[in-house]
């Protein structure tokens, strides 16, 4: 049996070609609980006295091997040329980058006479290397107070007075402070945004100096090279009234609006895990501001830990633009619109008036937020 156990010992060792746990455990319970000495160690695990003195004297478990300069005979006098092709295959689009086996007969045609896992081995250590330095630099997006604001629009499946319906939540978020503003409407539509605008600089008490969003088709008609947007001409009209300066985010570049797309799927999770249930959207509404706030004094700031969600958004209005007064909304033309003052009612002014209809046709129900079709 002993044979065998020491024959099992010497194939280890030169298999993983170092002194393996089992070994020094072995040494270690030899010398402290049998009491054997050194040379008798040596002898029974046919190890040398040297080792076991190594085991000893460290105290470890274990020993690791760990080469300090990897000996490169041939790809040696090729490395800065390799690197100089890893390189320009990097900066080249996805679709141009050449497999590694193209670098390697690239290297091949120049008089590299090396095998194909030495030039794989290295461009998968320089390739990690590269892509820490580059994840190193990542600088992540922080705002002053009152600076900016982000906004977005999600469906949510609601069912309201007994019906199922597919209700457009308009969801804005204060980049600095982190406060949320979230509020169900019937249909997606200018006067939506519009109207969630009017409430969401009541709830933060003032307008930020720019606005980021995606690029809806409400606010943006054409998208240029870059930032270059051509903004729909009421759209503007309302952001002129707000003094806020609209940012379009980059197409398929959500990361540029981060904190509002995570504050859909918060919303999701923690106000509307359930199915709702209201009998109007005014209900619904009002439930909706009270989990805004009440989560937003529940919860601690993610930087500035000392203090709330909502303490934090309260100096937030010195420093952004005071809300107007008066004003008139940009929402059709024609419609003959007065001067209304706070947060717009958008089922009042849109449900009141006489209408005119052309011969032949006559008035039809339609909900607050929908044109009649004989404007």
């Amino acid at each position: 049996m002993l044979a065998v156990a020491g024959l099992r010992l010497r194939v280890e060792r030169v298999v993983r070609g170092m002194l393996v746990a089992e070994t020094v455990a072995r040494i270690r319970r030899e010398r402290i609980v049998k009491g054997k000495t050194i040379k008798e160690i040596a002898r029974d695990l046919k190890v040398s006295r040297k080792t076991v003195r190594k085991v000893l004297r460290s105290d470890e478990t274990s020993f690791e091997y760990e080469r300090v300069v990897q000996p490169r005979r041939k790809l040696g006098q090729w490395t800065n040329e390799l690197e100089r092709l890893l390189s320009a295959n990097a900066q080249k689009a996805s679709r141009e980058r050449l497999a590694l086996i193209r670098i390697f007969e690239e290297l091949r045609s120049q008089g590299y006479d090396g095998s194909h896992d030495a030039v794989r081995r290295y461009a998968r250590r320089w390739g990690r290397e590269h892509g820490e330095a580059t994840a190193a630099a990542y600088v992540p997006l922080s705002f002053a107070p009152g600076d900016a604001y982000q906004f977005d629009c999600s469906d949510e499946i609601v069912l309201l007075n007994g019906v199922t319906v597919t209700a457009k939540v308009a969801q804005g978020r204060l980049c600095h402070s982190r406060m949320l503003f979230v509020r169900a409407y019937p249909r997606e539509s200018q006067e939506m945004v519009f109207d969630a605008y009017d409430r969401a600089f009541a709830l933060f008490k003032g307008a930020c100096r720019c606005g980021i969003y995606n690029n809806m088709k409400t606010a943006v008609e054409t998208i240029f090279v870059g930032k270059d947007r051509q903004y729909n001409r009421r759209f503007l009209q309302n952001y002129s009234h707000h003094l806020v300066e609209p940012v379009a985010c980059t197409p398929a570049s959500g990361w540029e609006e981060g904190q509002v797309e995570n504050q859909v799927g918060l919303v999701r999770e923690r106000f509307s895990t359930h199915r709702l249930r209201f009998r109007s959207y005014e209900e619904l509404n009002a439930w909706l501001l009270d989990k805004c706030i009440a989560y937003a004094k529940a919860h601690r700031h993610l930087e500035l830990a000392e203090q709330t969600i909502w303490r934090c958004s309260r100096p937030n209005a010195p420093s952004s633009s005071p809300m107007p007064a008066a004003r008139r909304l940009p929402c059709g033309a024609g419609l003959g619109l007065e001067d209304m003052s706070g947060p717009l009612l958008q089922q009042q002014v849109l449900g009141g008036g006489e209408r005119r209809w052309p011969p032949g046709r006559g008035p039809c129900l339609c909900g607050p937020h929908h044109h009649p079709p004989g404007r």
